[in-house]
């Protein structure tokens, strides 16, 4: 079953703290965001992006690991200045462990398809369907290094930057990567589609705002302005779950977090992502992790 969909490494994939965001305006602008993460993370599925992504290691220094879904593990060392290029069209689950005292933040990337297909033509005469790039994982590249490094600033800054200069940015960045990245398709086509990333960022965002909410699958593809038929194919396309199976892996991470950061009750925390009964809740918990809720809790307090 094919995985093509959209997006990003957005922050309900990988939990941490959404530092800035420079949300797509038009299909050619590229979108951002800037993360700080924890130091050390079990397992995420992140999915599958139609546009190229790009991560660059902001600060600090992890051992990242990847995998397809449920294949092996590899580990690569990253520290600041190394990045990632992925068009995988699968989702992927990846876990790290910081090495170094500084924060580890990294910048998401990801190029318009729009901009990349007229790059690709002009500097290399192909359609977009016959063109790919290459997979990178912790390289380092000293020109994107300091094209990612005047988008940071800009970003980061306490002026806005401008629309123009984020174009440019992406411009710059794409031909770049066109240039020096592209991998043979030996003459077949690649597959891409799915949401756009900041389709799919609006989605995620309801999600997580209403976990406490009855799961609405209408509202939610018209949020993705699709169909409810055409959105539950491209989601799991995305994530490798259908929008409801996603959401109740959301109340779970979520109901981890709580068990494990604050004092609430179990009964609480059941509350607070969406089960008015205590046994409905210990029965999805228990399907998810394989344990019972106050079990689970008494196990990380014992570590």
């Amino acid at each position: 079953m094919p995985r093509t969909a959209s997006v990003e490494a957005m922050k309900h994939y990988i939990p941490g703290e959404l530092l800035r965001e420079r949300k797509a305006r038009a299909p050619d602008d590229i979108h951002v965001e800037i993360h700080a993460h924890a130091p050390v993370q079990e397992p995420v599925v992140v999915p599958a992006v139609p546009e190229p992504m790009l991560v660059w290691i902001v600060s600090g220094e992890a051992v990242v690991e990847e995998r397809p879904l449920g294949g092996d593990w590899l580990a690569v060392p990253v520290r600041h200045g190394d990045f990632y290029l992925t068009t995988s069209p699968a989702p992927v689950e990846m876990r790290w462990r910081s090495t170094g005292a500084a924060p580890f933040c990294v910048m998401h990337v990801y190029l318009g398809l729009p901009l990349l297909a007229r790059v690709v033509k002009e500097h290399t005469g192909k359609e977009l369907g016959a063109f790919a790039l290459r997979e990178v994982s912790g390289e380092r590249d000293a020109v994107l290094a300091g094209l990612f490094q005047a988008l940071h600033a800009a970003l980061s800054g306490a002026t806005p930057a401008t629309p123009g200069f984020v174009q440019g940015m992406a411009q710059a960045i794409t031909a770049h990567v066109v240039a020096h990245y592209e991998c043979s398709t030996d003459g077949r086509p690649v597959v891409r589609g799915g949401m756009p990333a900041h389709r799919l960022r609006r989605v995620l965002d309801a999600m997580h705002a209403g976990l406490a909410e009855p799961f609405d699958l209408g509202r939610l593809a018209a949020l993705a302005e699709l169909s409810t038929f055409h959105f539950s194919r491209v989601f799991k396309q995305a994530t490798g779950m259908s929008p409801s199976r996603y959401f109740v892996r959301l109340r779970m991470d979520e109901a981890r977090r709580l068990l494990s950061d604050t004092a609430m009750s179990v009964l609480d925390i059941g509350l607070a992502v969406g089960y008015a009964s205590p046994s409905h809740f210990a029965q999805v918990f228990r399907e998810s992790t394989g344990t019972a809720p106050s079990v689970w809790r008494g196990a990380r307090q014992a570590r």
